[in-house]
């Protein structure tokens, strides 16, 4: 959803970094709280950043000024919550710019907003409500991947019909435009997406699942203190969790 370089008006540009901006530094904090509070989880943060890295540089046309591509930030936003995402994404997109020329400087905002802003918490909304009606990790995950992406590309469509609203049917009928060609790609791309990310967090699972216990993905094991709470755990037993 990466919007290009100059492709929004300066207005709307500045308008959507004003937004962000409180969500990156909240993110900030929230990362150096959570490296200081868990130094062990610092290689799994650091995963989850390449993995949206290289997820959302997987560039496909989509249409003009802008692309389709997995997010990769549902996998970090199961893992470590929203806010954290909000910073690792834009860190994501703002070497994106400057090393692939993929979105744009002047975009950062905008697209921060929808890939790790908004997106992370359509994906964590979408976990939490699955864990809690009882689902297993396994679909919670998928939904979050799934969700997070078409919901990426929902408020990148919505921003661009913003700059550019239809002659005719102004901001509804460019939504619309837009959203419809975005979803030809978009669609079979937060499937892959959704699946790809149960199987990277089912190898998780197995090799680090201790950080995934203290990170309240997993639930603790009998006998034993995390520390924090575990808000989606369910009933299941880790080994239930591990085959979801």
């Amino acid at each position: 959803m990466h919007i290009a370089e100059g492709y929004l008006p300066p207005l709307h540009a500045a308008a959507w970094t004003v937004v962000a901006a409180p969500f990156v530094v909240h993110g900030a904090r929230a990362v150096v709280r959570r490296v200081r509070e868990d130094p062990d989880t610092t290689l799994l943060l650091a995963a989850a950043g390449a993995f949206t890295f290289v997820l959302s540089a997987l560039k496909i046309p989509s249409v003009t000024g802008s692309s389709s591509h997995p997010t990769g930030t549902g996998l970090g936003a199961v893992l470590f919550r929203p806010p954290v995402m909000a910073l690792l994404g834009t860190v994501v997109l703002f070497f994106q710019a400057v090393l692939l020329a993929h979105g744009g400087l002047t975009t950062l905002g905008a697209n921060a907003f929808s890939m790790a802003i908004a997106g992370p918490w359509i994906a964590y909304g979408a976990y939490v409500v699955v864990r809690r009606i009882g689902g297993s990790l396994g679909p919670a995950v998928f939904a979050a991947a799934f969700l997070g992406d078409l919901g990426t590309y929902t408020i990148t469509s919505a921003q661009l019909a913003l700059a550019f609203p239809d002659p005719t049917s102004g901001f509804g009928g460019a939504f619309v435009t837009f959203a419809s060609i975005f979803s030809i790609t978009q669609i079979p791309l937060a499937v892959a997406e959704g699946l790809l990310t149960v199987l990277v967090v089912r190898l998780l699972v197995r090799i680090t699942p201790d950080e995934l216990r203290r990170l309240g993905v997993l639930r603790p094991a009998a006998g034993t203190d995390t520390g924090g709470p575990a808000p989606a755990a369910t009933a299941q037993g880790p080994e239930k969790e591990a085959s979801a």
